[in-house]
């Protein structure tokens, strides 16, 4: 999956499959996540957060499942 680059204090990047809606972070500290199920306007409003770190902890962590595909 193709991500893009973010400005964050704790995410690095972010990619977004939209048939499979699957959300894909990878963090400042090297690990990748995918979450599941993640509606495409989930994602949008994720990219457009003036505090992406914020946004990710208050609407998307917790809230999807989740798996650890990289890192630690």
């Amino acid at each position: 999956m193709q991500r893009e680059k973010v400005a964050s204090s704790s995410l690095d990047s972010v990619g977004y499959d939209i048939d499979s809606r699957v959300l894909e972070i990878a963090f400042r500290n090297g690990t990748v996540y995918h979450y599941q199920n993640v509606p495409q306007q989930t994602w949008a409003q994720l990219m457009r957060a003036a505090s992406k770190g914020r946004y990710f902890d208050r609407a998307i962590r917790e809230r999807y499942p989740f798996q650890r595909i990289e890192g630690e």
